[in-house]
């Protein structure tokens, strides 16, 4: 039983530091972004996503950045283009009057 309950504060441990870690290593960036980690370095060598080497050779990633990079190019739900459409369809006429 205390075997088990070190390996839940283990866990519990490792989670909360990869959750509050700021800078990640390429295992753990790929594992945050649950993608595998030849794609992550497809990504880096194609410059589409933001890393740093500070030795030249090792990739490190700041967690905001993978963030804000996995939040990019939002597409707009059926409802706010439906409203673009009419806001726009509005402007048109009023416009034109």
């Amino acid at each position: 039983m205390s075997e088990q309950l070190q390996q839940v504060v283990d866990l519990i441990t490792a989670n909360t530091i990869f959750c509050t870690k700021e800078v990640l290593t390429s295992e753990e960036a790929a594992k945050y972004l649950g993608i595998s980690k030849s794609y992550l370095y497809k990504l880096t060598m194609n410059k589409a996503i933001p890393c740093y080497k500070p030795m030249g050779k090792l990739c490190y990633f700041n967690r905001h950045e993978l963030e804000a990079w996995l939040q990019n190019n939002r597409i707009a739900t059926a409802e706010e283009i439906e409203q673009q459409a009419q806001a726009y369809c509005l402007q048109k006429k009023g416009g034109h009057q």
